[in-house]
């Protein structure tokens, strides 16, 4: 079932130091949640909980690598210890990788799937276990159904969408959709939403920090600069994204398109996976 509000509640977001997941933050903050902002970057972490303090509750910021395993099972223990389980989850840390398959080694692979795909998993695992003890421990209380929680996963439109041009950055994100929907399926007994969040161009910090592998420098620093004039020519801001992760924590949606082409790929993905596949084709040009 969904959560009715936020007043009182507690949220954990991963990546919170910018982007999506500050905005996220930011969002939940103001809906009156206590916000648990985690992020490799600590200052910036620390920077999103200050904006947080000027709109609600509050919060504490986390130094975290969601990557890293035992870091991310050391993080759900001390949010536990130190605030209680968590209400809201949202796995938001993400990095992109560029280039064909065939020079995507395995230290690419390991990264990417390391932040993209292990991140979410030890997200949902660590913390989604927290919220089903927590609910197995109380009696059975029909007349209040939002005992359980929500995790929201910040997948992509690029995991209805294959691209010849971003196959580790596509594979994740598809991945972490199917996972979404399968543990809906699982969590659903014990009142616990989940859903994924497929945005397409955002206008983010991800192109900056991109990995890309294809040609050489002057290449791939063509490739970067035409990224950045998309995002910036697309506008799209993170907030427009945090507004639609509110709504779905709330009316608890399974999966959400965000924005025209999060839209146009779903919508094509199931009426015409056809097209996809030929749209795949067509390569990034540096």
């Amino acid at each position: 079932m969904p959560l009715a509000h936020f007043d009182g509640a507690l949220a954990v977001v991963t990546g919170a130091g910018s982007g999506i997941g500050r905005a996220v933050a930011l969002a939940l903050a103001g809906n009156g949640a206590t916000v648990v902002a985690a992020d490799i970057d600590l200052p910036a972490a620390e920077r999103t909980v200050t904006l947080a303090k000027t709109l609600g509750a509050g919060g504490t910021a986390y130094e975290v690598d969601v990557a890293d395993e035992a870091a991310m099972e050391d993080f759900a223990a001390r949010v536990k210890e130190t605030h209680r389980v968590p209400d809201i989850v949202v796995n938001n840390a993400g990095i992109a990788v560029t280039g064909p398959f065939l020079d995507t080694g395995v230290e690419d692979w390991e990264r990417i799937l390391g932040v993209n795909l292990w991140g979410v998993i030890h997200g949902c695992r660590l913390f989604g276990r927290q919220m089903r003890d927590r609910v197995d421990a109380l009696p059975n209380k029909p007349d209040k159904p939002n005992l359980g929680g929500h995790i929201v996963n910040i997948a992509s439109a690029a995991a209805f969408a294959p691209w010849r041009a971003m196959p580790a950055y596509c594979t994740t994100k598809s991945a972490v959709l199917m996972l979404s929907e399968c543990l809906r399926a699982e969590l659903a007994g014990s009142r616990i939403g989940v859903t994924a969040v497929c945005p397409g161009f955002v206008n983010t910090s991800i192109v900056d920090n991109a990995l890309h592998l294809e040609g050489d420098a002057e290449a791939r620093a063509r490739l970067r600069e035409r990224g950045q004039r998309a995002i910036k020519l697309r506008n799209y801001p993170p907030e427009k994204v945090a507004e639609r992760v509110v709504h779905a924590i709330i009316k608890n949606r399974p999966v959400v398109p965000v924005n025209a082409e999060g839209h146009l790929l779903h919508a094509l993905s199931r009426v015409s996976p056809a097209s996809l596949r030929l749209l795949a084709r067509i390569p990034a040009r540096g």
